[in-house]
């Protein structure tokens, strides 16, 4: 037997709201977790402070798409282990064109936001994009270890959210990239908040500082 990976062209769906402030030249890119899908990142990022009047937002989705359980929404996925290197550079691809169809070329400033199997996303846009990143901000996500590996790269400011009854992103890897982060001499800041796997209101309202403070 032989295992071939044939190419093919698919198309996916990327959700755009325009900043109150027009000219604000600022875009911030959303990519959503597992098993979510554009309109519930949309919905999440749209809360944080700020973000509707100076940030046009761009929610991406990701390609894999499957039924929820009860087959009554349609989510998505990133990737999974299967065929790893060559997923992450078709997202990768995706993405660019994701950013430019949002109007990417015209911005000033351009952060990627990943909640988490979409932080990885958000880490790799941001270091391997062909778009310069202002920032990156993860939730509930940690560095994946492609992009850890890479030297070359040059890192904007990182913002990091952390649940502290988070099961999948636990202490223990928090604990892990922070030391990454810090061995890089890497611009960060990690908040910490009462919650678990999740979206909180006080890590907006952290979220919603550090985009003004860019």
């Amino acid at each position: 037997m032989t295992s071939h990976l044939v190419e093919t062209i698919t198309h996916g769906r990327v959700l755009v709201a325009d900043a109150a402030d027009s000219d604000s030249g600022r875009l911030l890119v959303a990519c959503h977790g597992y098993a979510q899908n554009a309109e519930i990142m949309l919905e999440d990022a749209r809360r944080i402070p700020g973000v509707t009047e100076a940030w046009r937002l761009a929610s991406v989705q990701a390609l894999h798409r499957f039924y929820s359980r009860g087959e009554q929404v349609v989510v998505a996925s990133w990737m999974t282990r299967q065929d790893r290197e060559q997923v992450i550079a078709d997202n990768l691809a995706y993405l660019d064109r994701a950013v430019e169809a949002a109007g990417g070329n015209e911005a000033r400033a351009i952060v990627f936001l990943g909640f988490s199997q979409g932080a990885a996303m958000a880490y790799r846009a941001a270091l391997g994009g062909r778009y310069q990143a202002a920032g990156i901000i993860a939730l509930g996500g940690d560095v994946p270890p492609d992009v850890k590996a890479d030297t070359t790269r040059r890192w904007p400011p990182v913002l990091l959210g952390a649940g502290m009854r988070d099961t999948w992103y636990t202490p223990e890897k928090v604990a892990a990239d922070e030391q990454f982060l810090r061995s890089r001499g890497l611009s960060h800041e990690i908040v910490r908040f009462d919650g678990g796997h999740e979206w909180t209101d006080e890590f907006r309202m952290a979220a919603g500082r550090w985009l003004q403070s860019l």
